[in-house]
This record gives structure tokens, C-alpha cells and sequence, in this order.
């Protein structure tokens, strides 16, 4: 074979290689908006930080990240779109911790598989629970409510974004370790839930930090203890719930960033680093702070094993509670 021959077949195997190659590869991705699903309400913690990250993605690719709020149904609405959709990078979704670690557990159905159906790409950020009333004189402190859903199975009753949020696993928690009983009234969505806590129309919420925050500082809302191992600083007068007498009730939940499952290696490396250098911005960092977030990237593979280990810690959580899947 000749050496234009050899030269003129590398050049031919060269061009088929990258036109294999997904566009990340190629220096070419994104090349058109891409779609950041959030399966919840526009309003609440996990559309913010979808909000934010999209922005500064966009700023960084020149492309729009355009959120697409599909919510209802816990998740199930929203999640199998992105299941199904291409994984060419163009879909992406911010997700909360139950939609992939409880939703199996609680649901007899499932229209998408958590582990199969989507590739990590990297944790968000953490945030820690908080437990909010309006009605101060009814509930003084976390042991008053104890006091009351103890005084009366079903007497007392909780606010969630909806079945296997976490507002009701944190709620599970607290029925299932305290041995009480009360009444779940889901929602569409955090926002909605905190709107009827609000109106007075619940008793109580355990609600992500940075749902709560605004309320809190306005007055609107009490916050009667954080669900953390330590004093959060952005409500430093409110006490842990040991510290309210109620140990062993610590719940943690985060906010992560995924794609369709067989989405190309190098598009979610793409996505994880840039991510990451979003995550590591002082003025990410502290917005994210100032409204109750802390930041939390991970590799894909470090998100992959919480989602795994979570979902078994999960699975005991609703077993013990005695909840039977709907």
C-alpha cells in the first residue's frame, strides 16, 4: 500500500471517528437550548437552584437552559419525561433526593427506574429540614407537637410536596421514632404546601430550609427546631431537635443534577466540571448560604452511591413507619 493510500484511509478513519463522537468531544455541545426539568412547582428550593445553575451554564455555553417545570404526582409526571428523552445532552433535570431514593418504595407503580433510567452527573447542594407552624400558641416548641400527637393518634396533622418528599420522609421519621401518629396532607409542591401552612388551613410543616427562610425572617412562620446535628447560622436562635429534647431525629436532604440514562461519558464530565467550577463561585456559594443551601458536588460516581445507599436507608425508613405502597 502506498503512503498517499495509508494517509488518504487514516484521514477517512479520523473523520468517521469524530463524526462518532458525541458533541461534547467535539467542542460543539450545547449547539441548541437545552431543557433543565424540574419536576415541582416554579417557587421552591430546587427550582431555584435549577434557576441559578441554568443561568450561569448558559452564560458559560451561550445557549439558554430553559426550565421546564412539570410537576404532580411526586415526581412521576416529570421524571419519566426525561427517562425517555435523548441522551444527547439536551435534557437534563434537577431532581430532589425522594424522586430517586423513596418514590420505589412508597409506590406500587413506577413509570421510571432511579438507578437505570438516568446518569448521575453531580450533587447540588444539601439543605437541612426545618419544622415551621404558624400557630405559635397552639405549638410553643417541637415538644408541644410531640406532646399533642401523642395526647391523640391523628390529632395533629403535616403539610408535604407531596407523597415521598422530603418533607414527609423527614415526617415519617419523626412518626416512626417517636411512635405517634398523624395526618399527611400532600401537596404539588413546597410552595403550595407552605401557602396553606401559611393560611392556616395545616398544622405544621418539616420544611427544607430554604422554602422556610423567607417566612421565618418575615415573621410569617415559627420555626421550632432544625433537623441538623448543629445550630444553623441563618436562624442561630432556633434550637437542633435534640437540643429540643427529641433525639436521633437528623434529616438531611439534597438537590442533584442527572441526565437520561447512556447520555455519553464525555457530555456528563463536561457537565460535572463546569458544574463544579459553578458550585466553587463565592457568589454562588454565598447565595446558595444566604438562602439555606449548602454547596455539595460530587463525581458522577460519588452521586450514583448516595442515591444508592440513600434508597436502601430509605427503604428501611418507610418499613419501619408501616406505610403501605399506593
Amino acid at each position: 500500500m502506498t503512503t498517499t493510500r495509508r494517509l488518504s484511509l487514516l484521514a477517512c478513519t479520523f473523520g468517521l471517528l469524530a463524526a462518532a463522537l458525541p458533541a461534547a468531544a467535539q467542542g460543539k455541545y450545547p449547539d441548541h437550548p437545552v431543557k433543565l426539568m424540574v419536576a415541582l412547582p416554579a417557587g421552591g428550593g430546587v427550582d431555584m437552584i435549577a434557576r441559578l445553575v441554568g443561568q450561569k451554564l448558559a452564560a458559560l455555553n451561550g445557549q439558554p437552559y430553559v426550565v421546564d417545570n412539570r410537576a404532580g404526582a411526586s415526581g412521576r409526571i416529570g421524571l419519566p419525561l426525561v427517562a425517555k428523552a435523548a441522551p444527547d445532552g439536551y435534557t437534563l433535570m434537577a431532581s430532589p433526593a425522594s424522586f430517586l431514593t423513596t418514590n420505589q418504595h412508597i409506590f406500587k407503580e413506577m413509570p421510571y427506574d432511579a438507578q437505570a433510567d438516568f446518569a448521575p452527573i453531580t450533587k447540588l447542594a444539601n439543605q437541612s429540614m426545618v419544622l415551621v407552624v404558624k400557630d405559635r400558641q397552639k405549638f410553643a416548641n417541637a415538644g408541644a407537637v410531640l406532646a399533642a400527637a401523642r395526647a391523640k393518634p391523628e390529632a395533629v396533622n403535616y403539610a408535604s410536596s407531596g407523597d415521598g418528599s422530603p418533607q414527609h420522609l423527614a415526617a415519617l421519621m419523626f412518626e416512626t421514632r417517636m411512635k405517634v401518629r398523624m395526618v399527611h396532607i400532600p401537596y404539588k409542591g413546597g410552595a403550595l404546601a407552605i401557602n396553606d401552612l401559611l393560611g392556616g388551613n395545616v398544622d405544621m410543616l418539616f420544611a427544607p430550609l430554604p422554602e422556610a427562610l423567607p417566612h421565618i425572617k418575615a415573621g410569617k412562620l415559627t420555626a421550632l427546631a432544625i433537623m441538623s446535628e448543629q445550630r444553623s447560622p441563618l436562624i442561630a436562635d432556633v434550637p437542633t431537635m435534640r437540643e429540643a429534647g427529641i433525639d436521633n431525629m437528623v434529616f438531611q436532604t439534597w438537590i442533584g443534577m442527572l441526565a437520561p440514562a447512556r447520555t455519553p461519558r464525555p457530555l456528563i464530565d463536561q457537565l460535572n466540571q463546569q458544574i463544579h467550577a459553578i458550585l466553587a463561585s463565592e457568589e454562588v456559594k454565598a447565595h446558595l448560604r444566604d438562602a439555606g443551601m449548602d454547596v455539595a458536588p460530587t463525581t458522577p460516581e460519588q452521586f450514583a452511591k448516595t442515591i444508592s445507599e440513600e434508597s436502601r436507608l430509605h427503604a428501611e425508613l418507610v418499613k419501619a413507619s408501616g406505610l403501605v405502597p399506593q
